[in-house]
């Protein structure tokens, strides 16, 4: 008797032939759940935050201005700036977004999430952090915020997402970043001037909201 493929290999649903089917399981799963999300801030940061910090109190009051100016908010779903964003939102009583993602140490979403998103894979999470959202907001973080600030700024320098408002709040975290940039990629020609204007960086909430609301004010 012939063995079917997935008889002779033990493993065969852990090939990649295979894994292809979750990856489209989630981006239906993201593009099913979020199908109605249309006026939406996606808001990035460290999961490290604890509540008494600055970043993480500004986050949150961010993000009760987002929904009283008619926004929803998407954040990573998790603990620190991404619960702060959460609760901001909850707590105005506007749509709370959450896109949690399965980690070895397991992330457990936040308690202020009205729509829960699991992902397995980072790719397709972040696909779904941009398709819905009007402006980007980033706060301090490490390694993956920086990931999803230069994917955004990637994606508007190449055209392919439409240009939105991309904000970094708290000057004093991304000066030396802000100097690196000025310096050593556009000193070695490896960006242009112009890439230099794809962000803003604030200190306030109110300036965010302003910024959001005069860059699609001029688009009319």
């Amino acid at each position: 008797m012939v063995k079917k493929p997935h008889e002779a290999t033990p493993d065969f649903y852990d090939m990649d032939q295979w894994r292809i089917f979750r990856i489209m399981a989630e981006f239906v799963e993201g593009f099913d759940g979020l199908h109605h999300v249309n006026n939406a801030v996606t808001i990035f940061g460290s999961a490290r935050l604890k509540p008494t910090h600055k970043m993480y109190q500004l986050a949150e009051q961010t993000s009760k201005l987002l929904v009283q100016n008619g926004f929803a908010v998407i954040t990573g779903g998790g603990p620190g700036i991404m619960e702060a964003g959460n609760r901001g939102a909850f707590l105005a009583k506007g749509e709370s977004i959450g896109l949690n993602i399965e980690l070895p140490f397991e992330q457990k979403p936040n308690p202020y999430i009205r729509t829960l998103i699991n992902f397995h894979y980072f790719f397709c999470r972040k696909v779904m952090f941009v398709k819905y959202a009007k402006a980007v907001v980033v706060f301090p973080g490490g390694f993956g915020t920086l990931d999803e600030l230069f994917e955004s700024l990637t994606l508007t320098q190449t055209g392919r997402m439409p240009k939105v408002p991309v904000i970094m709040v708290g000057s004093y975290f991304w000066k030396g970043l802000q100097g690196w940039m000025k310096e050593s990629l556009l000193g070695e020609r490896c960006i242009d001037e112009d890439d230099l204007k794809l962000y803003q960086v604030v200190d306030e909430p109110a300036e965010v909201v302003k910024i959001i609301k005069d860059f699609y004010r001029k688009k009319k």
